[in-house]
């Protein structure tokens, strides 16, 4: 008897059928996730996993199948750009458990023990690859470069397969391996921020996977805290807040997180603040510096406009502005009345500091 698939073989049938009910049952999130179309797809994409399956078996070669569960996970990430790479990973490893299982409770006239055996062992091996998958993604070379790639790759990773607890735990041992507070917002977290938009960009990632990555990374900064607000003051105040949507406010607030565990004392108004708010909060808290973040380019012009209102009303405040939003400029920034540029929130700090000597020196004199 020939183990490839026959697709009028009713005792395959059966199978495709069984494990197709199952996961239905299961699972009923896929209720919500499958329209008519997806669960006729679904059936059919049953069937060809037990077709290729048998073939591995045949051959005694499991590198058929393997091969073959990378390449359905990726295509199946391609066409349902509406899911998550790590929800796609449990729909094909619950495939892959329940056609082993209901493989396991045939009688053996479908397949002898060897073939059992093996058949078993290509299904945990497809159930590995696949839960590896959901991480081997192109990253940007931006995202690779600098220190600390591992640590970083290790947070996105983690991040990737919704595991919170392990992102929080990577940070935590970070910590404890005497990574400084700087390099873990620098070259850790803000790098991660930054590709979760690029990966979202690029319809690798759903919007909700980077909304869940930015709140987990929230999370994360609050673990900070206590280190950050002990550090003596310096009397020197800085007001930082993103222009545009309050979805891309993450750089600004760990930029103030810098300059409070520096000894400044920060005042982040979070994001989308009017215009009129913004200079009222520059008179009522006299800060050294404001700093404004742009993330989306669609809102340069409105931080042109607040950027001419500061300068205006307040000349002797020195602005700064950094973001996404300004890398892709012909050095827009010098085009405004703005004291320092910079996607570096620590370069900014360090610049901000010279300054605060430099008058210092000046008064003295």
């Amino acid at each position: 008897m020939s183990l490839l698939m026959n697709y009028t073989d009713q005792r395959y049938v059966e199978i495709a059928q069984k494990v197709f009910q199952e996961q239905f049952k299961r699972d009923p999130k896929l209720e919500k996730e499958m329209d008519e179309r997806r669960k006729r797809l679904m059936y059919e994409d049953v069937v060809y996993n037990i077709s290729f399956l048998m073939t591995a078996v045949h051959f005694s070669d499991g590198k058929i199948f393997e091969g073959y569960a990378k390449w359905i996970y990726e295509l199946l990430c391609n066409l349902m750009k509406d899911l998550d790479r790590d929800r796609i990973m449990e729909h094909m490893n619950d495939h892959y458990r329940i056609l082993s299982e209901i493989l396991n409770s045939c009688p053996q006239t479908l397949l002898s023990e060897d073939e059992l055996k093996k058949a078993t062992n290509y299904l945990e091996i497809a159930r590995e690859v696949t839960a590896k998958a959901v991480t081997e993604i192109s990253l940007s070379f931006n995202f690779h470069d600098g220190e600390h790639y591992e640590i970083r790759k290790a947070y996105l990773d983690a991040l990737l397969k919704n595991q919170t607890r392990v992102a929080h735990t990577v940070i935590n041992e970070a910590k404890q391996q005497g990574l400084s507070l700087i390099d873990i917002y620098e070259e850790v977290l803000t790098k991660v921020m930054i590709e979760s938009g690029n990966l979202w960009h690029k319809n690798i990632i759903t919007i909700d996977k980077e909304h869940y990555i930015t709140s987990v990374t929230q999370s994360v900064l609050s673990g900070f805290y206590d280190e950050i607000f002990s550090k003596p003051r310096k009397n020197k105040r800085i007001l930082a807040c993103a222009v545009g949507s309050e979805l891309h406010e993450m750089g600004v607030r760990m930029l103030s997180d810098i300059f409070e565990y520096r000894g400044w004392d920060s005042y982040y108004m979070g994001a989308a603040l009017p215009e009129e708010s913004i200079l009222k909060a520059v008179k009522e808290y006299q800060p050294d510096f404001v700093a404004f973040s742009v993330t989306i380019p669609l809102y340069l012009p409105t931080c042109e406009k607040i950027v001419k209102s500061v300068k205006e009303k307040y000349p002797k405040v020195r602005i700064a502005v950094g973001g996404q939003a300004f890398r892709n400029t012909e050095k827009l920034w010098e085009k405004w009345e703005v004291d320092y540029y910079s996607l570096s929130a620590n370069d900014f700090v360090k610049w901000a500091e010279k300054q605060i000597i430099k008058k210092n020196i000046k008064k003295d004199g």
